[in-house]
Formats: structure tokens, sequence, C-alpha cells
């Protein structure tokens, strides 16, 4: 939440303020971290982030919705998001109607294994 300044992903969370929101949040978090286990989970910006190779996703509450952020690979499930708003590397959702489990699967694993053949890319041009 803006305004807040927090350490960790759990005080993150303690500071949101709609119940909604929160559990919607706690529900990526656990989806995150099971699809993607072994990424850093931290914040930046001041929103939960999970790291590997890079930025592979975040996520925030705001005042009335809560957003997913994947990065460009929003596009790449543009069809899946129909009905969402979308923007540039961000999916907006009502925390009522939190993202289908499947589908954030989905984009966290793309977004992973894309940073990992960006990774393996770079050291095969280090050699």
């Amino acid at each position: 939440m803006r305004g807040v300044t927090v350490d960790n992903v759990d005080d993150y969370l303690e500071s949101v303020p709609s119940d909604a929101a929160r559990s919607a949040l706690e529900g990526l978090r656990s989806v995150i971290r099971a699809e993607i286990p072994d990424a850093e989970e931290v914040i930046s910006y001041g929103m939960p982030m999970y790291k590997h190779h890079g930025m592979v996703v975040g996520f925030a509450a705001f005042k009335k919705h809560c957003s997913l952020f994947p990065g460009h690979t929003v596009a790449d499930f543009s069809k899946q998001l129909e009905g969402y708003k979308l923007s540039k590397g961000t999916i907006q959702f009502d925390p009522a109607s939190p993202l289908p489990e499947p589908l954030v699967r989905a984009i966290v694993r793309a977004r992973y294994d894309e940073n990992e053949q960006i990774a393996r890319e770079k050291g095969k041009k280090k050699k």
C-alpha cells in the first residue's frame, strides 16, 4: 500500500486494510511460491516482488483494485485475460474476483522460464 514502508511480504500483507484484497494477495503469494519456490521474495518499489535472474512478477493492493505485475508477458496472455483491465506489464483485478489460479501459474511460469533462458544465453556469451 502506498505510504506504508515495510521490510518483508508478511508486513506488506498485514498493512493491506481490505480483507478481500489481503486474501486475494495471499492467494497470489501462495500460487507464486508454489510455482517458483526458488525465487527470491523481496520488497521492491514498495511492493512484493519475486526475483530469479531478474524480476519475475510482483503484486500490490490499491484502494479499489489489486494488480499483478508480470511485465511484458501480459501481451502473451491477452486472450485469457479478456475482461480484466490491462496495461503494459500490469493486470488489474477486483479483489472480490481474484485471477484464476491456473492462469496465474501459467503467467508466472512463462516469466520464470523466460528469465532462465536469458540467463543461459548470457552464460553462453561469456564463454
